[in-house]
């Protein structure tokens, strides 16, 4: 099943997780801070190089988590003052910015210099099940995620009411798991920023890349976690 998610979703941030509940107090919350990575800037050469890693994480990332922090202040003042058009006002930012560091944070794990390959285990089982071969999982996927207009992000998640695996697709930094009720499993990052100075307009040949970096452990863990 594939899903292309566009119209908004008003979501607010709380402890590190995107609800898309009504804001909760974040007077005692602890400021979001960028992850380390696991693994040297060119070590995902040469499917990504050490160029694009340095601004993809320590500029773009570092700027959502920044912007957050600084959206979570703003709410916590809104809300202590009452204002709540000011509430209102803050859910794009928190949207854009919290999604662009969960996007982030699971894409920095989702990728390994030692990946690639084929998974194994219980998400090899599904995708057989559920895509009919990884071949067709892998085709779907990056035609998928080839397909996102303009900016945005192609993902593999679980479907924890119909417990199977799902192929969808989200605009901008959009979160998945507040967007669709998805579990994100695995994702491809196809804002301009993650490929252009290496692969110019030429995001085919990105994503196809992607996959020989694909950290499957670390997709196989989200899914045990997924299924609890």
């Amino acid at each position: 099943m594939l899903r292309s998610v566009s119209s908004p979703v008003r979501t607010f941030i709380s402890g590190g997780a995107l609800s898309t509940s009504s804001p909760v107090s974040v007077s005692t919350r602890k400021k979001h801070t960028l992850p380390d990575l696991p693994y040297d800037y060119g070590a995902l050469e040469p499917t990504i190089s050490a160029d694009i890693m340095k601004l993809h994480h320590g500029k773009h990332h570092a700027t959502y988590v920044t912007n957050l922090n600084v959206a979570e202040e703003k709410l916590a003042e809104a809300k202590a003052k009452g204002d709540i058009s000011a509430v209102i006002a803050l859910a794009p930012s928190l949207r854009f910015n919290g999604g662009g560091h969960i996007n982030h944070s699971i894409f920095w794990a989702n990728l390994s210099p030692k990946g690639g390959g084929e998974p194994s285990g219980e998400l090899a089982d599904l995708i057989k099940r559920d895509f009919g071969s990884f071949a067709t999982f892998k085709e779907r996927l990056s035609g998928a995620t080839v397909g996102v207009q303009g900016s945005g992000w192609g993902w593999l998640g679980y479907n924890k009411v119909a417990k199977r695996l799902e192929i969808a697709t989200c605009p901008n930094q959009d979160p998945l798991e507040a967007t669709t009720g998805l579990v994100p499993l695995f994702g491809i990052d196809v804002w301009e920023h993650a490929y252009y100075l290496q692969y110019k307009n030429v995001r085919p040949d990105y994503v196809k890349n992607i996959f020989n970096v694909a950290n499957w452990t670390d997709v196989a863990t989200r899914l045990y976690n997924a299924k609890k």
